[in-house]
């Protein structure tokens, strides 16, 4: 009988794919279906490219019968969910080195795993789109199903409570709550939120930027530089993030590149006004009046001036979001990767 195995070489309860495949794992597990993860065996001190191409190997070595549906670039994906973008256009956004060998090798196993997978699950039709401009993969093979999260209440009371005793908020003089949720400030777009921040002509504001970052002294002198130390407060990872989204109110992702964030709907979730780029596949989603045409867009600053002295307006698109992401379930999610599981199955 072929067995379901789900590929993604980390092991962590970080990340996007990896957060994922444990929403999706746990949904399976619920529905008493039989699947099996698989992650890398491959030493941490060999250099990333050779790991990334030894996993290659020995997951497509013990493919066997069973079906492989893959989060990460392999050669043998029977469906891979392009969940971590195309690398190819990554590269270009980023300017990254082409003499980096892994940058090399991600694009070569790119290549072949889109080419020899027999289906491809595109988290945005933005992907879908690249993915057929970048390798003329036909557009016939390729589904579109967008991230899921586990919905949750939020408890404002509990949460600014709590919130208040470590950071002194004050709401109840019209303080106006950002946030930014990520590590890589770089590539989502930190040094363009503080910039943003900076030029509000509303300024009873805090703002928490939530996240790893090695560079973090870069971006705490930048606010400096800026005039805003005092209001942005870089907390580092934190594992009560939902207390965060919780007395937010607007969630600002100025990204250069990112498939479809899980952040966005978890922001949406917990009643947050939402703002990112059309670089972002979660604009798909949002009301294109706040979606940047790119990280750089400024013009949105004068949108968010307008937000922040009308609070009905705020009010109002919180509310919208709750209900949007109401489609944007883990269940539904996992519903519709059946089907394409179901269909590999079938040939």
């Amino acid at each position: 009988m072929k067995q379901i195995k789900f590929i993604r070489a980390n092991k962590t309860k970080f990340g996007g794919a990896e957060v994922y495949l444990s929403r999706l794992s746990e949904q399976l597990n619920i529905l008493g279906i039989p699947h099996q993860l698989v992650h890398s065996r491959i030493p941490k001190f060999l250099p990333s490219w050779l790991r990334v191409l030894f996993f290659n190997i020995q997951v497509c070595s013990n493919k066997k019968d069973n079906i492989y549906f893959s989060l990460e670039r392999i050669s043998c994906a029977d469906i891979y969910r392009a969940g971590d973008g195309v690398h190819k256009i990554f590269v270009d956004i980023e300017k990254k080195s082409q003499l980096n060998p892994l940058h090399k090798v991600y694009i070569y196993l790119e290549e072949k795993c889109f080419q020899n997978a027999k289906k491809i699950i595109a988290n945005s039709n933005m992907i879908k789109q690249q993915i057929i401009d970048t390798y003329g993969i036909d557009k016939n093979k390729i589904d579109v199903i967008y991230n899921g999260i586990s919905l949750e209440n939020p408890n404002f009371k509990e949460s600014y409570l709590k919130l208040n005793q470590e950071f002194s908020i004050n709401k109840n003089n019209g303080e106006k709550i950002f946030l930014y949720v990520g590590s890589g400030f770089k590539r989502k777009g930190v040094e363009e939120f503080l910039i943003i921040l900076s030029k509000l002509k509303f300024q009873n504001f805090k703002a928490f930027v939530i996240g790893k970052e090695k560079k973090i002294n870069y971006y705490k002198n930048l606010a400096k530089e800026l005039g805003i130390d005092t209001k942005v407060i870089f907390t580092g990872p934190r594992d009560d993030v939902k207390d965060f989204y919780t007395i937010s109110d607007i969630f600002l992702f100025p990204t250069r590149y990112e498939p479809f964030s899980n952040v966005v709907l978890e922001a949406m979730n917990y009643s947050n006004v939402v703002i990112t780029t059309k670089q972002n596949g979660a604009s798909e989603i949002l009301d294109e009046n706040y979606t940047m045409k790119s990280s750089k867009d400024y013009t949105i600053v004068e949108k968010i001036d307008d937000l922040l002295v009308n609070q009905e307006k705020i009010d109002k698109i919180k509310l919208d979001n709750m209900q949007i992401v109401k489609n944007f379930t883990i269940e539904k999610n996992v519903e519709k990767t059946l089907k394409v599981i179901e269909q590999i199955k079938g040939m």
